[in-house]
C-alpha cells in the first residue's frame, strides 16, 4: 500500500495488525513528532482480541472425545488383524514350500511333490524329513489331480523336472479371512491372493 504524506511517499510492506482496514487520523491526534507536520495520516486499526485467548472447556471435552475414540478403533484393527497375520503367514510358508519344490524338480532334473496332510493340518515335502505345521483353528482346502488324492486324507502337488505340475489349489480359511495359492500346470507358476 502507497500513501502520501505532504509530497513525501511512504510505502507499508506489512503490519503486525490482523486487521487489513486502515483508517485515516487528524495530526492533532497522534503524539508524534514525525507526523505533526502533516493534517492527515492511515494508521492500522486494532481489533479487540482479549475475548479469545484460550479454548472453552467444551471445546476441549470434544477434541479429547474425538482423540479417544481414533484411538479406539486403532486399538480394534489391531487386535482383529493378528488373525489375518497369521493366515496370511501360513499361506506364504506354503507358497515358499511349494517354490522350494519346483526348484529342486528343476534343478535335480526329478520329480518333487508337496504333500498336504488335511487330518492333521501339516505338509511335507519330498526330499525334507521336516514336518510343516498349520495351526488348527485354519481350515485347509486342496483342489488337485485325481491321481494325487490318496484315501487317507493326504493330496500332492506333484512338480516334474521340465518346472510344469500336476496344477491345483490350496485355500487357507479363518473365520472371515481366506488366503487361496493357484498352481498352474504348465508352468509350474505358484500364485498368492486373498479372497
Amino acid at each position: 500500500m502507497i500513501f502520501e504524506v505532504k509530497g513525501s511517499r511512504f510505502k507499508v510492506q506489512g503490519t503486525r495488525f490482523p486487521c487489513n482496514a486502515w483508517k485515516p487520523v487528524k495530526a492533532q491526534d497522534v503524539k508524534s513528532r514525525s507526523f505533526s507536520h502533516s493534517p492527515l495520516y492511515l494508521v492500522p486499526c486494532t481489533l479487540n482480541l482479549a475475548r479469545q485467548r484460550g479454548f472453552t472447556l467444551l471445546e476441549l471435552t470434544v477434541v479429547l472425545f474425538v482423540v479417544v475414540l481414533g484411538f479406539s478403533v486403532i486399538g480394534l484393527n489391531l487386535s482383529s488383524g493378528s488373525d489375518s497375520t497369521e493366515i496370511k503367514a501360513a499361506a506364504r510358508d506354503i507358497v515358499s514350500a511349494l517354490r522350494y519344490a519346483r526348484g529342486q524338480a528343476l534343478m535335480l532334473r526329478q520329480e518333487t511333490t508337496l504333500t498336504m496332510d488335511l487330518e492333521d493340518n501339516s505338509y511335507t515335502v519330498s526330499g525334507k524329513d521336516k514336518l510343516y505345521q498349520i495351526p488348527e483353528d485354519i481350515e485347509v482346502t486342496v483342489v488337485t489331480a485325481q491321481t494325487e488324492l490318496t484315501g487317507n486324507g493326504s493330496a500332492n502337488i506333484r512338480f516334474f523336472a521340465d518346472g510344469s505340475s500336476t496344477g491345483g489349489r490350496i485355500t487357507l480359511e479363518r473365520a472371515h479371512a481366506a488366503w487361496k495359492i493357484d498352481i498352474n500346470w504348465l508352468t509350474g507358476q505358484i500364485e498368492l491372493e486373498s479372497e
